[in-house]
């Protein structure tokens, strides 16, 4: 779901212009080398990943020596989204398609290495149906929505590309998994209780517990740098109207994703917090090394939907600074374990096409 947002975005931007020094008139990004813009100050030493297609959610491994990501890069004869994992640091994937570790079947989301390093965990709709399913169209007035796919479950692979294991399953959408860094426990989205909820499960994925609750989709969420608390996206209907279309939308499987915010709590859903009232789309949030910071991706300066760009917030909603400067879109913000590099995805240096790829930088708060 994440990547599909992405995939509209990258459809409805304008094309980034790569001159040095050029402003753009429309945002007054300016770009002060070839991968930056100005304002960027706690990005140093940014490196593209990725070339071509739609390439995000990349996430670090244990010890931060290599991310999984997930992609549907026509190079590499994907149809939708698959995931891959690589060696950051020494493999060259700019020229080289990296080791696949889905299957090749159905579509894929939201991969994350369990402890160890040796395995990696993503959601997959290929139980159900080995094609890639629909892309539905767009809702009441042209409005994007996502699709629920009932078939997502979450499954184990090696770094081989070999299905060890069936995690979580159950009836209806089980995805957007990730793991704590005390690599205890895993919190991912489902809609077993007929509302799309956050739930934690034990590392085995035993001992699921329900940790939202209410009416509206709960989803995107990381743990703490201490295993101790949950940030997460969420799009939460408050007036009838709201309420009506949201469930009849999801009868439909469906969900708009054109208004999220932000919210932490405890992993037993305890001390529930709402810490953005931004308005637009407030989504991917992670935290920063020091647990008492988030960032995230944005769009609520923007007037047509666009851009997105990276900011960070206090954990108790206060401070909100903007960290990118894109015209396009940034998104998808990690850090790595011992915290001095930021992963995310991007439009910029694209040519001037849609390709959206991973950029990792040196993060310098100096």
């Amino acid at each position: 779901m994440t990547k599909q947002f992405m995939l509209l975005t990258a459809v409805l931007i304008l094309a980034a212009c790569n001159n040095q020094n050029e402003s753009d008139a429309s945002s007054g990004a300016t770009w002060v080398s070839e991968m930056y813009y100005q304002g960027e100050h706690y990005f140093k030493n940014i490196r593209q990943l990725t070339d071509g297609g739609d390439n995000a959610e990349a996430y670090f491994s244990f010890d931060g020596n290599s991310l999984t990501f997930q992609s549907n890069a026509e190079k590499w004869g994907n149809q939708c989204d698959q995931i891959y994992a690589f060696n950051w640091n020494t493999d060259t994937i700019l020229e080289h398609e990296p080791q696949m570790i889905s299957n090749g079947l159905g579509r894929t989301t939201c991969a994350y290495f369990l402890p160890g390093d040796t395995t990696i965990l993503y959601a997959s709709t290929f139980r159900g149906d080995t094609a890639c399913p629909l892309v539905p169209e767009r809702g009441e007035g042209g409005a994007y929505v996502w699709p629920i796919y009932e078939d997502f479950d979450i499954y184990v692979s090696d770094l081989s590309g070999n299905l060890i294991d069936t995690l979580i399953s159950g009836p209806g959408y089980d995805a957007e998994a990730t793991v704590s860094p005390n690599g205890k426990h895993i919190v991912f989205t489902s809609m077993r209780s007929g509302d799309l909820e956050l739930y934690v499960c034990d590392i085995d994925g035993m001992n699921i517990k329900q940790v939202t609750s209410g009416l509206g989709y709960d989803g995107g969420a990381f743990f703490s740098p201490d295993s101790k608390k949950l940030v997460f996206r969420s799009s939460r209907p408050t007036t009838n109207e709201e309420i009506n279309k949201y469930k009849k939308l999801l009868e439909d499987g469906l969900v708009e994703p054109t208004s999220m915010e932000l919210y932490t709590c405890n992993i037993d859903g305890s001390e529930l917090k709402q810490i953005t009232s931004l308005g637009q789309a407030n989504w991917a949030p992670f935290y920063h090394p020091s647990g008492n910071k988030i960032v995230f991706s944005s769009n609520h300066h923007s007037e047509r939907g666009f851009p997105f760009n990276l900011f960070m917030i206090n954990s108790d909603g206060s401070n909100l600074e903007q960290i990118s400067f894109d015209k396009a879109f940034d998104s998808f913000p990690m850090f790595s374990p011992n915290g001095k590099k930021l992963i995310f995805a991007s439009n910029r240096n694209n040519g001037g096409g849609r390709a959206t790829n991973l950029f990792i930088v040196d993060w310098d708060e100096e």
